[in-house]
């Protein structure tokens, strides 16, 4: 239900929007459509305000709106995977209802700041810090590519509280993105996902509350490696949208254009590039469930997630390739969507985990 639900919204919302929001137009018609629809906070618990779905169906809704926009999708999932679901789990009733209500009811946007200029793969290298100051925590640093920095009105944030104990001195907080001292940087201008806003984050003395930690001091590292585990279930299935729209494009027009006579469709050396895109979909999609019904069961998942995310994200690149190809001339201009898929697909293998690094969660699981 919720997947025919989310596809029909994409239909209707999304799609005729889509060519215009990767040219760097944040959808924030579409946004608000989804929070009217329980979206943007779908695996929130009902009494926060949430729709209070499990992993599965959250996971089926990020490949409905992968497949219709890349940039709609990578806002939906730093908002939900990376922003609600840390509050939900680690959070006190008192964050709860300041935070994570109208992040649900989609009247705030949420964002994610951990990555910094020397921290993004190796996480615990954190520049950013808070200190205790007369009672409050005062926050100084930057950080890097925030998805959603732009218009957020939540961030989660991570910074050193006790340099002396590595990556056990990183504290999480939950700050307002409208706090004194919380200064929006530069937007940078990406190769794909235009209209999803990526931009640096200063903390110039910004002061939190004493009560903005989101679960114990030193806890922080374990926030983000657990939230960042979950989330690369989302990125699974975002690519897993992105190369089935590639698939389904080229499908159709296959079927349309001939040479020498017949549709394309009929000759074999497309019709194997169409098998291979078919097989990477099924496959990807099949490991996203499986993390996720792990995730849904309280087992252990941060191997499957990897696993998922790695596999779906070659895949995508590898069918967003094969769909230029297919399209040829055509595939390189930008009336045609799979020009948009070829270039947003490049990111899934970096986000959230570049592939070389998840190889080594993999790795380092089996060979325990």
């Amino acid at each position: 239900m919720v997947r025919d639900m989310v596809r029909g919204f994409c239909r209707r919302e999304v799609v005729p929007r889509a060519a215009e929001t990767d040219r760097g137009k944040f959808p924030a018609e579409v946004i608000q459509g989804m929070g009217r629809l329980g979206l943007m906070g779908l695996c929130v618990p009902k009494e926060h305000g949430g729709g209070g779905a499990d992993p599965v169906a959250y996971t089926l809704a990020v490949e409905e709106i992968a497949a219709a926009c890349p940039s709609t999708s990578t806002i939906f999932t730093a908002h939900n995977s990376l922003t609600c679901e840390p509050l939900c789990k680690y959070g006190n009733e008192g964050q709860k209802r300041e935070f994570l209500r109208p992040l649900a009811e989609g009247r705030s946007l949420g964002c994610f700041a951990l990555t910094e200029p020397g921290a993004g793969s190796d996480a615990a290298a954190l520049a950013t810090s808070a200190r205790r100051s007369g009672g409050h925590w005062r926050v100084d640093g930057m950080k890097r590519f925030i998805t959603n920095g732009n218009e957020a009105g939540v961030c989660i944030l991570f910074a050193a509280t006790d340099r002396s104990r590595a990556h056990k001195g990183i504290g999480a907080f939950v700050a307002d993105a409208h706090a004194p001292g919380f200064e929006r940087g530069k937007c940078e201008e990406k190769m794909g996902i235009g209209g999803s806003s990526c931009c640096d984050l200063h903390f110039r003395g910004m002061e939190l509350p004493p009560d903005s930690l989101l679960g114990e001091e030193g806890q922080g590292f374990e926030v983000a490696m657990k939230t960042l585990d979950g989330g690369r279930i989302g990125v699974a299935a975002q690519a897993v949208g992105f190369a089935r729209a590639c698939l389904e494009a080229s499908l159709s027009y296959a079927g349309e254009r001939t040479t020498f006579g017949r549709p394309i469709s009929e000759h074999q050396a497309i019709q194997w590039k169409l098998a291979d895109m078919a097989i990477g979909v099924e496959a990807a999609r099949l490991l996203y469930i499986k993390a996720a019904r792990r995730k849904m069961a309280g087992l252990p998942y941060t191997v499957e997630a990897a696993m998922a995310k790695v596999f779906a994200s070659d895949a995508a690149q590898r069918a967003s390739d094969q769909a230029v190809q297919i399209h040829g001339g055509n595939g390189y201009m930008k009336d045609y969507p799979v020009e948009r898929y070829y270039r947003a697909a490049k990111v899934t293998q970096i986000y959230e985990g570049t592939n070389e690094i998840l190889r080594q969660v993999v790795a380092r699981g089996l060979c325990r």
